[in-house]
């Protein structure tokens, strides 16, 4: 994986993934520029440090694929007066419930739900593209709760579409598994009393697996061909060009 591991990790005390999408390859010899779009998971906890970093990154948007509920219950990100604008764009109306959690363990499972928050979160998809194609959009960071599955499927869709090529998106999707390591050691510790209910969604932190990112992507490739096609089926080609011109260098 191309690409310096001190750079894409930004280390922060309230956020567990917030990573740096540069320095990928993509298929036409050019590469992602580094510190100009980042994933993360959720950014409710940033310390004053924290927010301190982040606006030193240069942030201009932060994109929440969270849900309603998840926004209304654990709070949305709040930059303050330093001009961070914050979008709510919700890829998915529902979360996994306790029930679902050994089902997560089966990779077939995974990518058909990461199918599903493409197909019914299109319209917070191409608003996604639409922002940060946006003259002065970027910097920009996209998270979720713990910046793995929502996260993972709107960090594929770009690299994607900006030519980056399948294995390098698998590659950066397992970075994941490291940081739910710590998340579901923070929830632990959050939670003492729930263990039990911690423990029967703990496989829906924890999975990880390089073929749920692979099915997802064998399943875009299959219903639209490739991602130029994808970009057509969302009627965001002109967005995917102005993409490519501000996140790709020689």
């Amino acid at each position: 994986m191309e690409g310096s591991e001190s750079l894409r990790h930004i280390g922060l005390q309230g956020c567990c993934n917030f990573r740096d999408l540069g320095g990928y390859p993509t298929i036409d010899g050019r590469h992602t520029r580094w510190r100009l779009l980042f994933r993360a998971d959720g950014l409710t906890r940033l310390t004053a440090e924290d927010l301190d970093e982040v606006v030193a990154l240069g942030v201009r948007n932060v994109l929440d694929l969270r849900t309603d509920l998840e926004v209304e219950s654990r709070g949305r990100f709040d930059g303050g007066a330093t001009g961070v604008e914050y979008h709510h764009l919700p890829l998915t109306d529902t979360l996994p419930g306790e029930e679902q959690g050994s089902a997560w363990q089966d990779t077939g499972f995974v990518a058909a739900r990461y199918l599903d928050m493409l197909r019914n979160g299109t319209a917070s998809v191409t608003r996604a593209l639409a922002l940060l194609a946006e003259p002065g959009g970027l910097p920009a960071v996209f998270h979720c709760s713990v910046g793995k599955d929502r996260t993972g499927v709107l960090a594929a869709v770009v690299l994607g579409l900006l030519g980056v090529p399948d294995a390098v998106i698998v590659d950066d999707y397992v970075l994941s598994a490291t940081a739910m390591v710590r998340i579901l050691e923070r929830l632990r510790a959050e939670f003492p009393d729930a263990d039990e209910v911690v423990d029967r969604y703990a496989p829906v932190i924890l999975s990880v697996e390089a073929a749920s990112m692979e099915g997802f992507l064998s399943g875009v490739h299959r219903h639209f061909g490739d991602f130029d096609g994808l970009a057509g089926a969302l009627g965001v080609a002109a967005q995917v060009a102005a993409l490519r011109e501000i996140l790709l260098q020689d």
